[in-house]
């Protein structure tokens, strides 16, 4: 792993971990969560032990989100940590944490100088993108698919039996794509790398090795992802989202007080902070161009590679940029050495914003999991005092009203009271039996 001393060789993995965790403490803290599809799982799982069992999760080929190892492991978690959040963030946080070792350790067998590759891991996680990530647990998903591309790299790299590298790529492959779709383009990325480093026999075996998996999965999905009735609007698709997307997926991170990339185009050219974000965009490429145009080839396509299917839906999501910010987070610690002064200036502030962003991400889903933690309990108090009675609700501040509408969409149950379609979320100038304040405790208005 490269040249170095102490704690550079036998505690820098430790090192890097414990970093995430002490820097994303208020994630593995929150004492609640953040949307409501935590909340469902968790009803899922507490409704009937046995639906881990159930072969359907494996089966359903047809289904339009097939990922029977996310759903599973999910499950099973809410099973046994959605009563303790600590516990369940706190796991969330130290697979993030792990994740952001392999990059760092993959770095590292590129002979990128330890501290480098310790503080391009370190921004990695602190990325809006990864903060998200860590910090829901609805995006396990994405922890495995990123996780499993990682792992990928580090067996290419290391470069040792022909056998083990090919087999190891189409395993980590198929693991990826029974967790999400999104996995479908670690052979892509292996090829740029196989392209971009010189075509080395190794990269070239795990793109092989990654390729059998997707090939089968496509074979047999293709059709039903694209063709297949819409679970929402946002899995909409189309090949003339691809510039929009991508451009989002470039500006965003920058843009330090926007909380989420949905929706972020085309209405976001109005923004300063949009053309802010464009601008440091334009100095990284500069600044990789500075590097030798391998380095800006390699920016702009390991980036749209990382990218590669989320770019045709009809929206953008924090969590889908996860691999993405792996990437280039990657690619600008190894470029520290070749950029000048000038480009490490660039990369320094473009560190700085996203570190900023980050941040604020974090600490808005631990406000949004305090408030969840008093009102989920709070309303199921109320509907179960209400008989049959539709219990309607208001928010106390109108600027809540988007978090609670997440917090009681489609919830089948919370602590096995039924809740359904029993309760009905209004206007904050509209009549209704409670009122929700701004702590997130429900009080009765009648």
């Amino acid at each position: 792993m490269g040249t170095g001393n102490g704690w550079q060789q036998r505690w820098f993995w430790l090192a890097v971990l414990a970093a995430v965790l002490l820097v994303q403490a208020p994630l593995v803290f929150n004492p609640g969560y953040f949307s409501h599809d935590e909340l469902q799982w968790a009803a899922f799982a507490g409704h009937d032990a046995n639906l881990l069992s159930r072969g359907y999760l494996w089966t359903g080929l047809d289904s339009f989100q097939y990922r029977p190892l996310t759903f599973s492991l999910w499950l099973w978690l809410s099973q046994h940590l959605f009563a303790h959040p600590y516990l369940f963030h706190g796991l969330m946080v130290a697979w993030g944490g792990l994740n952001a070792v392999m990059l760092a350790l993959l770095l590292r067998r590129f002979d990128v100088p330890a501290r480098a590759a310790f503080v391009g891991a370190l921004i990695f996680a602190l990325s809006p993108y990864a903060v998200q990530t860590h910090g829901w647990v609805g995006t396990i998903g994405d922890l495995v698919w990123v996780g499993c591309a990682l792992a990928t790299g580090l067996l290419a790299q290391r470069g040792r039996s022909p056998w083990w590298i090919a087999a190891g790529a189409a395993a980590l492959t198929a693991i990826g794509l029974l967790s999400k779709e999104s996995a479908i383009v670690i052979p892509a990325l292996t090829a740029i790398a196989w392209l971009l480093l010189g075509r080395p026999r190794s990269w070239l075996l795990a793109t092989c090795g990654a390729l059998v998996p997707a090939a089968i999965y496509l074979s047999l999905r293709l059709g039903v992802i694209l063709f297949s009735p819409r679970e929402a609007a946002n899995y909409g698709w189309s090949l003339g989202f691809i510039p929009l997307r991508w451009l989002e997926y470039q500006v965003f991170t920058p843009m330090a007080t926007r909380l989420g990339i949905t929706g972020l185009l085309p209405a976001g050219f109005s923004e300063p902070r949009m053309w802010v974000g464009l601008g440091i965009w334009l100095a990284l490429a500069w600044t990789f161009w500075r590097a030798g145009a391998r380095w800006l080839l390699t920016f702009l396509l390991l980036g749209a590679a990382a990218l590669g299917p989320v770019m045709i839906l009809a929206e953008s999501a924090n969590q889908y940029g996860y691999g993405y910010a792996a990437a280039i987070a990657g690619l600008g610690a190894a470029a520290w050495s070749r950029v000048g002064r000038g480009g490490r200036i660039v990369l320094v502030l473009a560190a700085l914003l996203s570190t900023w962003h980050g941040v604020n991400v974090m600490r808005r889903m631990h406000q949004i999991g305090e408030l969840q933690s008093l009102f989920s309990p709070s309303l199921a108090r109320a509907v179960a005092a209400s008989g049959n009675k539709i219990v309607r609700i208001r928010a106390m501040d109108p600027g809540q009203h988007w978090i609670y509408l997440r917090l009681s969409h489609h919830i089948p149950s919370y602590d096995g009271v039924p809740i359904g379609d029993r309760v009905v979320l209004v206007a904050s100038d509209a009549p209704a039996d409670y009122v929700i304040g701004k702590d997130g405790a429900l009080s009765p208005l009648r």
